[in-house]
């Protein structure tokens, strides 16, 4: 059933940032399909189409993608929010469970695109939204994987928009800061433990939680990605609510010595 209205795609849309980006899209006009690993088969809620999706599989991506175009004949925005968090010190993480975690943030992220990108670019329109991070920009101590896999992100948005944007596609970013979710949830214990970080790891693991507390609404992050996908003149890059905006301004303004101790005051970490 082909539909004329703009048709949003958003993974990872079953809770948190996600599902509020699903619901305001949804509100803003859209067509929206939201998908979860947890969902089974296709059903529709609160006016969102919701479908099973493993970000992390070639062939879960594949058939989504083309199960959404066949029904509603077009995509228009691709939200990608699916991702999971990780903990503890570098030492203490192995390189499959750092593998595991890049095989959602970022190569999930890859994979939506290339399934999606050529349907947009031969339309000759379209918004790629990836939800990055402050960790995008800023260290994480205790979550050296995390804030790679949000580096690399940013880095790769960036430069896959200077490549499609000649073809009438955008490839921007939205950077929350502490969010109020469940995303504490979906964060990964490091699997090789070690005495020598395990009180730090206690304290960044509280500081982490304290932050997301104390964040900001999803519903705040998600009038950013509306905007994203919206806005006539599109920036690059949407930092969402006051922690985000704060964060980025301290970072850009602050010396680089005073910024590092700022860092590890906050993460109360030894001067």
């Amino acid at each position: 059933m082909a539909t004329t209205r703009p048709v949003a795609l958003v993974t990872g849309a079953s809770t948190g940032i996600g599902k509020a980006a699903a619901l305001a899209l949804a509100a803003a006009g859209f067509e929206t399909v939201g998908t979860s690993r947890k969902t089974s088969g296709a059903d529709r809620r609160d006016g969102v189409t919701f479908l099973a999706l493993d970000v992390g599989s070639d062939d879960s991506v594949a058939a989504a993608v083309e199960q959404v175009i066949e029904r509603f004949g077009r995509i228009d925005v691709l939200v990608n929010n699916a991702g999971i968090g990780s903990s503890g010190a570098w030492e203490e993480n192995s390189l499959p469970q750092a593998q595991r975690l890049f095989n959602i943030n970022v190569f999930g992220v890859m994979r939506m695109i290339k399934a999606v990108l050529p349907h947009m670019r031969a339309r000759g329109s379209g918004r790629i939204i990836n939800i990055s991070s402050v960790l995008g920009f800023l260290p994480a101590p205790y979550m050296a994987n995390y804030s790679a896999s949000k580096h690399a992100l940013e880095g790769y948005t960036e430069s896959l928009d200077h490549e499609i944007r000649e073809h009438g596609v955008r490839a921007l970013i939205v950077q929350p800061g502490g969010t109020k979710s469940s995303f504490e949830a979906n964060t990964v214990a490091p699997d090789m433990p070690m005495q020598i970080y395990a009180e730090q790891r206690r304290i960044a693991d509280q500081v982490a939680l304290t932050v997301n507390e104390d964040g900001d609404d999803p519903e705040t992050v998600a009038k950013a990605i509306v905007a994203a996908a919206t806005d006539s003149k599109p920036q690059v890059r949407y930092t969402a609510g006051r922690s985000a905006r704060l964060l980025s301004a301290a970072h850009r303004i602050l010396p680089a010595g005073v910024f590092d101790g700022q860092i590890r005051k906050t993460n109360k970490l030894p001067g």
